[in-house]
């Protein structure tokens, strides 16, 4: 369950981040981001039992960063003080990509438990 929190925490950190430094994507503070990792993850959570785990962005091809960006953008209808663009959901999805490339794939397996 800590694990569990902890992803959601950091994920609502990088939305924060995101928000700060890319033009088009917008999140209105820490609870909203919160919520915003809840609904991506179980948007993703939706797109992946439908599709399969290639989907995914963990599947690691441009499949994945772009079905990443579409579940960004579909996000912002359902999270009240979000705001994303095309270009900022495409954006947010290539740095959301490159930090779970930095985290230890040990790290991930562990916090996904």
């Amino acid at each position: 369950m800590l694990g569990v929190i902890v992803r959601f925490v950091v994920s609502a950190l990088v939305l924060l981040f995101i928000g700060d430094i890319v033009r088009g994507f917008y999140i209105s503070g820490f609870w909203t981001a919160i919520f915003a990792a809840i609904v991506i993850a179980a948007i993703g959570w939706g797109f992946e039992k439908l599709f399969g785990r290639n989907i995914s962005p963990y599947g690691r091809g441009i499949v994945g960063f772009l079905v990443g960006a579409v579940v960004i953008y579909i996000a912002q209808f359902i999270v009240p003080g979000m705001h994303v663009t095309l270009l900022g959901a495409l954006l947010a999805s290539l740095i959301i990509g490159i930090v779970d490339l930095l985290v230890p794939t040990t790290m991930r397996r562990h916090v996904n438990s």
